[in-house]
């Protein structure tokens, strides 16, 4: 039972982060003593997200009396104290700490005090991320790479920055050497992933944008045969992204857009940097140049002051922009953001809020899932019996192996899910 295992939780940075962990922490020689170390890769987005950590580690402790416990990520970077406060947890690392391998051989032994747990360095003072070479991502068919790290911005309700840091790119040669060697490695699909990827070179030398980044992979590393960006901030979307993304077929069409909401005051409230008529403009323009795009989204419900008919202009936004894929989050207050002060809406009025755009979620995914019906459709096989097409669908299948991308055509509809066939047999 010795080694290493990572539980994460979160974004896809936290995912690619882990396979570092787990390299790092094997090179400091964590586990190689008999005793298994878990690592809780912790998110810290929302309370709720906070609260599984929490749940984590005193299941890990239950499941393992001998583990070695190590909480780190965004929640163990904000709140570090209240992780070291509990008797499971023997160290609290930062979230540029847990990259290093330095850090998992200073871990304290048994018997230190709350405070001496804690190994948590000041996020803000951290001005590279590099750009960290791994091999594989563990039980996943797609690789994901990260390029960009922290945030400048401030949005009103994020605690994120102050768990990340301030926004940090890789260096444009890393990114594609990283990508290079998973496509060397049998990967056919990458996804870009950061904390607010638009931001990505801005810190660079000549101040290069993300669409330059997108059109350097496709260029260098001609066998990659799918590039999915993960969540992006739409009015931050260079030309030169929106023309790789609208004529490069290796481009998936599928984006997740943060929008957080669809009312203008709110959005100024939330100090986000674009407004109503923006994202439906972005959407129109995007779908034109690219027809069969497909579009997630980050919708927030419930936010401070936020009245009926402010909730009724977001619950509106999902047709004007014709979202499909949706992310929704009652409002959660997080300590030491500003949003945190502002007049609360009722919890359960939040609640059923989000409840009615996850409902509208639900009838776009349907009409979604009807008009691919009869299509044909190149699917990544994810895990045995289940892929995603390229506008991130899930398709339910019975043919194909973990990694391969497949020809399906579309048969039929199974709840939140395609139905695909090979070719050759629905032809038959």
């Amino acid at each position: 039972m010795s080694g290493v295992e990572v539980v994460s939780f979160g974004c896809r940075l936290n995912t690619y982060e882990a396979e570092v962990m787990k390299r790092e922490a094997g090179a400091a020689g964590l586990g190689e003593d008999g005793r298994k170390a878990i690592l809780i890769n912790s998110c810290a987005v929302t309370a709720e997200a906070v609260r599984q950590a929490r749940q984590a580690v005193r299941r890990a402790r239950r499941e393992n009396p001998d583990a070695r416990i190590v909480v780190t990520g965004c929640a163990a970077q904000t709140d570090g104290a209240s992780f070291a406060d509990m008797a499971e947890v023997d160290a609290v690392l930062g979230n540029e700490d847990k990259l290093k391998a330095a850090s998992y051989r200073a871990l304290p032994d048994f018997g230190v005090s709350a405070q001496e747990k804690i190994l948590v360095n000041d996020i803000m003072s951290v001005t590279e991320t590099a750009g960290h070479m791994v091999d594989a991502i563990e039980g996943r068919a797609r690789a994901i790479v990260q390029i960009q790290n922290g945030c400048d911005h401030r949005c009103t309700f994020c605690i994120i920055p102050y768990g990340r840091g301030n926004s940090r790119s890789v260096p444009m040669g890393a990114a594609v050497d990283q990508i290079r060697r998973l496509v060397s490695n049998g990967y056919r699909e990458v996804v870009l992933s950061g904390v607010d990827m638009t931001s990505w070179g801005a810190d660079l030398p000549g101040a290069p944008k993300l669409g330059i980044l997108v059109q350097s992979i496709l260029r260098h590393v001609p066998d990659l045969e799918r590039l999915r960006l993960s969540s992006i901030d739409s009015v931050e979307a260079d030309e030169a992204l929106v023309e790789a993304v609208a004529s490069e077929r290796r481009v998936m069409p599928h984006l997740h857009l943060s929008l957080q909401a669809g009312d203008d005051m709110i959005l100024k409230r939330m100090k986000r940097r674009h407004s109503r008529d923006d994202s439906i403009r972005f959407c129109e323009d995007m779908r034109r140049a690219r027809p069969d795009i497909v579009y997630g989204a980050d919708l927030i419900a419930g936010f401070p002051t936020e009245t009926e008919a402010m909730f009724d202009n977001t619950l509106k936004l999902v047709a004007e922009c014709g979202l499909t894929h949706l992310h929704v989050f009652p409002f959660s207050p997080r300590e030491g953001t500003p949003a945190a002060r502002m007049p609360q809406v009722d919890r359960a009025v939040a609640k059923a809020r989000a409840a009615r755009l996850r409902t509208a979620g639900d009838h776009a995914v349907r009409a979604h899932l009807k008009s691919r019906l009869g299509t044909r459709q190149r699917v990544l096989v994810e895990r045995e019996g289940l892929g995603r097409a390229e506008d991130f669908t899930f398709v339910k299948l019975n043919f194909g192996l973990p990694g391969e991308v497949v020809d399906a055509i579309i048969t039929g509809v199974d709840e939140t899910r395609l139905v695909g066939a090979p070719i050759q047999a629905a032809a038959a």
